[in-house]
């Protein structure tokens, strides 16, 4: 698809479809749509009549234009009040605006809607998103493509000037749609193995330095936390370094951690049927998010040296499985006793966390799709933000206002770490029930010193059931942005 800008009006613009963006309070058409209106032989009104169309945030209706006209389709889109449109609300505008022309079978589509606060560039970065992640549509594992008819050009009117951002927002969406095919992919596809490779290309085709630690390396550096999950599988663990260093030097050094369990059987404490097993290979969402981000960042160039950091491997049921009361030793000299084997992911992330906290970094923030109890918390559209250092949780909170993903700061309750203490070693992997969230980020807490960090429970919003604005059903590529947005901070 030809994603670009021009300098053409709604009225002067030729082609399959036109989608014209209106505001609730302003469906009254004057001045250039009203001009467009005559121009389209009355259509516009007839259609917001017909139709009943209200100007919601989101809402479309399309109609086909009579006579000679040179535009085949009109398409209205809902962009809320007037004095509420956010660049979330553009994004969500371009995707509908894109998703319309498909749905109207067009090849050539033009999208008109408003400037945000009197910015073009991100303006135009903002809806370009949503165009690029809306059409993205992973058939991979399909016999026949399903995608059916597809746009082959779409152009943004009346921003001229601004291919700049059309490139940033290109950048940007690849970034999000690697790490929704990654976490899409069954574990048979995407395993330790292959998100090393991953890493290894990024690496080698935008000029990245990458280390993978072996299993023997991993010994040698004491992470017996993270290698007592990786015991059971057949498949060798990956300990990913992906390390961006910008020309000039950095203005800033930061630590972007994942996780990355592939598969999650639950280990000897395994998953009963009916409890979501079959979907474990989203696990990985937060390693996913990171290489996303690893690709995305490489692209766009900060004066920022990012470290991308995941502890690669399934968790897996054999007779060399981690038993429910074994001690483990994380490269931090701290010991834990296992009383649930599939509370793996946190024991991946402590020895990720104790090493990137040696490389004398700004801040860490890691990822996981670590708790169920966040999801009950927070429901599927929102990630939890747990950090001890308030600075850094606005920054990452700002990042994700401006990225248009969702997140709530959890408190940390340093008395809920009552729960983790364990009579035969420092600490246990799980506490109480209730609070499972909390008690998960405060046992992350031990494996960092001075370093300032924050984590993000994302287990909710790295998959969609129902498709909304710019996500279609299923992997969501959740977070790749919110880090992005991060770095550039």
């Amino acid at each position: 698809m030809d994603l670009r800008v021009t300098s053409a009006s709604p009225l002067d613009w030729a082609g399959d479809a036109l989608a014209v963006g209106l505001f609730e309070d302003q469906l009254e058409l004057a001045n250039e749509f009203a001009a467009l209106d005559e121009r389209l032989f009355g259509t516009v009104n007839e259609l917001i009549a017909e139709a009943e169309f209200k100007g919601k945030e989101g809402s479309t209706v399309s109609a086909r234009v009579g006579g000679g006209s040179t535009i085949r389709k009109i398409i209205l889109v809902g962009l809320g009040k007037s004095d509420t449109l956010t660049l979330e609300g553009l994004r969500r505008a371009g995707a509908a605006s894109a998703k319309g022309g498909k749905r109207e079978k067009a090849k050539t589509l033009g999208i008109s809607l408003p400037v945000w606060h009197g910015d073009a560039a991100w303006s135009t970065q903002a809806i370009a998103e949503g165009v690029e992640l809306a059409l993205h549509q992973d058939t991979r594992f399909k016999s026949e493509d399903e995608n059916g008819n597809k746009l082959e050009v779409v152009e943004l009117l009346g921003l001229a000037g601004q291919d700049g951002a059309i490139v940033r927002a290109r950048q940007l969406a690849s970034g999000v749609i690697l790490a929704r095919e990654l976490v899409s992919a069954p574990a048979n596809i995407v395993t330790p193995v292959t998100l090393a490779e991953t890493a290894l290309a990024i690496a080698n085709e935008h000029g990245l330095d990458i280390e993978i630690l072996e299993q023997a390396d991993c010994e040698k550096l004491g992470m017996g936390a993270f290698l007592g999950v990786a015991q059971a599988s057949d498949l060798p663990p990956k300990f990913i370094h992906l390390t961006y260093r910008p020309a000039t030097p950095p203005r800033k050094k930061l630590a972007i951690i994942g996780k990355g369990l592939t598969f999650d059987s639950g280990g000897l404490n395994i998953k009963p049927t009916g409890s979501g097993i079959e979907m474990m290979k989203t696990d990985m969402g937060g390693a996913a998010a990171t290489l996303g981000a690893a690709k995305a960042i490489a692209q766009l160039q900060p004066d920022v040296e990012v470290h991308f950091i995941s502890a690669a491997t399934e968790n897996m049921i054999s007779g060399h499985a981690m038993h429910p009361g074994d001690i483990l030793t994380a490269s931090n000299g701290k010991t834990i006793e296992i009383n649930n084997t599939d509370a793996e992911g946190r024991l991946t992330l402590a020895d990720a966390l104790v090493f990137a906290d040696q490389l004398g970094v700004d801040a860490i923030v890691d990822l996981a799709t670590l708790t169920g109890a966040c999801v009950v918390a927070l429901g599927d559209d929102i990630a939890g933000l747990w950090s001890p250092n308030e600075s850094l949780a606005d920054q990452i909170l700002t990042a994700a206002e401006t990225a248009g993903e969702k997140l709530w700061k959890m408190p940390m309750e340093e008395k809920y770490f009552e729960g983790l203490k364990s009579v035969v070693a420092d600490m246990k992997n799980t506490g109480p029930r209730p609070g499972g969230a909390i008690t998960a980020a405060l046992f992350l807490k031990q494996f960092v010193k001075d370093t300032p960090w924050a984590h993000l429970d994302v287990a909710g919003p790295v998959w969609a059931d129902k498709e909304a604005g710019y996500n279609s059903v299923g992997a969501t590529g959740f977070g790749v942005r919110t880090l992005v947005s991060w770095v550039f901070s």
